[in-house]
Parts: C-alpha cells; sequence; structure tokens
C-alpha cells in the first residue's frame, strides 16, 4: 500500500486548515454553471480492492454470473449501493 510521505501529508493538513479568505483566488475565474455541463465525478478513481473468502449462496452466485462477464465487479456496485443507502438512513 502507498503511504502519503510524512512532510506531504502536514502540508496537505495545513492547507485543509486554512480558511478561504485567507486564499488569494485572483488568478482563476469562478466557474458558472456551463462549465460543469458533461463533467463526471470520480472517473479515474480506483478504490484500493482487498482479497477476501466469503461464502455466498450458490443460487446468489449463479444469477451473478448468469449477468454476464464482471460478476465480482458487479456484486461490489450492488454492495456499495447497500452501503451508501444505509449510510444515508442513519
Amino acid at each position: 500500500m502507498n503511504k502519503v510521505p510524512e512532510a506531504l501529508r502536514k502540508e496537505l493538513a495545513a492547507l485543509a486548515a486554512r480558511a478561504e479568505s485567507d486564499i488569494d483566488f485572483s488568478d482563476m475565474p469562478e466557474t458558472q454553471a456551463q462549465d460543469w455541463v458533461g463533467a463526471s465525478r470520480g472517473k479515474f478513481y480506483r478504490p484500493l480492492k482487498q482479497q477476501l473468502t466469503v461464502r455466498i449462496d450458490a443460487d446468489v452466485v449463479e444469477w451473478l454470473k448468469g449477468q454476464g462477464k464482471g460478476y465480482q465487479s458487479r456484486l461490489n456496485m450492488i454492495l456499495r449501493s447497500a452501503m451508501l443507502k444505509t449510510a444515508q438512513h442513519r
């Protein structure tokens, strides 16, 4: 696993702690709604994967595999959706 060097971690923490009023934005124009048309979030984000051994009912695995290639990614997407839905209701 890649660790963020301590010096960079401190620099990022110091930047995060600064108030917006202390930041000079004069060299960058404010964005407008049309600037974001067609934009996507997280396009290059790739979460770290962890290999596990789990027991899943055979009919569930058969259903996942029956959907075509990528059943593990599909399972992860279903679990993530459930996780986010649960987190919203807390």
